[in-house]
């Protein structure tokens, strides 16, 4: 306030200086509604009530009617700040800042923009009827027709569009950039839309993103929603379209930590170091229970049957394998890092296979070679057991 307040003496003192100027070539006839205090009033009853207020400019019908000592005013259009006894308003189209008395630095320009406003600050309103009902409100900005229209006591909301945000009362803190966006909304706070009719049926949920065409158009009263290009669901969570069924060949899975961060794991060489064998560390999974569970109704209202594993379980055998919170309470388990432990797991079993079948296979060329060596033998003795035959000539 005391910056304002030196800024304010340095504009009256720079006016000041002005009037002294020698008038080398004044216009002829002289301007109309010229007055002291660098006041300019041109209209039926506009400035009526001025006493030692500065710097004001009214044109129109009953314009800063009632301002007595506000200074650094312009109203132009018919009822214009007609109720007004501060400073630093801005009033363009008929009754805009109508009703405002002790509000500051506000800037309406459009029929009835900020029309209601009595004690609201620092607000801008552009386009007809934005922020018309808006009283106590104070640092918002709406642009577009029917913007925060019906906000009355919500602070810090934003709205770029038409009907932006139109029925928000006592929401605080919301941003809201095409038409339509956050228009149900009348409660919820610190929302975010980006989009036509992002986040359009909104009403009490706090805390919300929507970016895309109709992004979020699901959400009515849940909180902590992120949509993108998706009209996502009243339940907590993120919500990204064009990705479920979608093929992304050559691509590698996609993970998140705990603080939310999303990317992917790396197997080159230049980023590992440490490198050896797994060799025996795999055996735990030996000890691991796989179970079938379902989740609870909050999570999956369907039901469907799920196979796997419980964390808990996974952590008593090897703490490593879990996925911890930011609390550090165990969240999940690293399937990624069981499945390269049962490829180990495998190859070992494998190369036991490979050994077994080669010993087998030896040993079939072993029996192989006996049994042709039996068979020689035994033609052999035969030979040795038959003895010398009698041949009888008939006649």
């Amino acid at each position: 306030m005391k910056n304002q307040n030196i800024t304010l003496t340095s504009i009256i003192l720079t006016l000041g200086c002005l009037a002294f100027l020698p008038q080398i070539q004044a216009v002829s006839p002289t301007p109309g509604g010229c007055y002291p205090n660098f006041t300019t009033a041109e209209g039926c009853k506009a400035l009526q009530s001025l006493t030692i207020g500065a710097a004001n400019t009214a044109v129109g019908w009953s314009s800063l009617f009632t301002n007595t000592d506000g200074s650094f005013n312009t109203a132009t259009g018919a009822g214009t700040l007609l109720f007004n006894t501060a400073d630093a308003n801005t009033a363009f189209g008929a009754a805009a800042l109508l009703f405002n008395t002790i509000g500051e630095n506000n800037t309406a320009i459009g029929a009835a923009a900020l029309l209601n406003n009595t004690e609201g600050f620092d607000n801008t309103a552009t386009g007809d009827s934005a922020l018309e009902n808006n009283t106590t409100g104070s640092n918002n900005t709406a642009n577009g027709f029917g913007a925060l229209v019906s906000n009355t006591t919500g602070s810090f909301n934003t709205a770029n569009g038409g009907n932006a945000l139109d029925n928000n009362t006592t929401g605080v803190g919301n941003t809201a950039s095409g038409a339509h966006a956050l228009q149900d909304n009348t409660e919820g706070d610190f929302n975010t839309a980006v989009g036509d009719g992002a986040l359009l049926n909104n009403t009490t949920g706090n805390g919300n993103i929507a970016v895309g065409l109709d992004a979020g158009s699901s959400v009515t009263t849940a909180g902590s929603v992120i949509c993108i290009g998706a009209s996502g669901a009243n339940v907590s969570g993120c919500y990204i379209g064009h990705i479920f069924g979608a093929l992304s060949s050559g691509g590698a899975g996609v993970f998140v930590n705990s603080d939310g961060r999303l990317g992917t794991t790396t197997s080159s060489r230049r980023f590992k170091e440490e490198i050896k064998p797994m060799e025996h560390a795999s055996e735990v999974l030996f000890a691991l229970k796989p179970v079938t569970f379902h989740y609870n109704k909050g999570i999956d209202p369907q039901g469907i049957p799920q196979f796997g594993l419980v964390a808990e379980d996974v952590e008593a055998v090897n703490p490593d394998l879990v996925v911890r919170d930011k609390e550090g309470k165990v969240n999940s388990v690293r399937y990624d890092q069981v499945n390269a432990m049962l490829l180990n797991e495998f190859l070992k079993e494998h190369r036991t296979v490979q050994a077994q079948q080669e010993e087998i296979d030896a040993l079939k060329q072993e029996l192989k070679d006996q049994r042709a060596l039996i068979e020689k033998v035994t033609a052999r003795i035969g030979l040795d057991q038959a003895g010398p035959q009698l041949v009888v000539d008939k006649l």
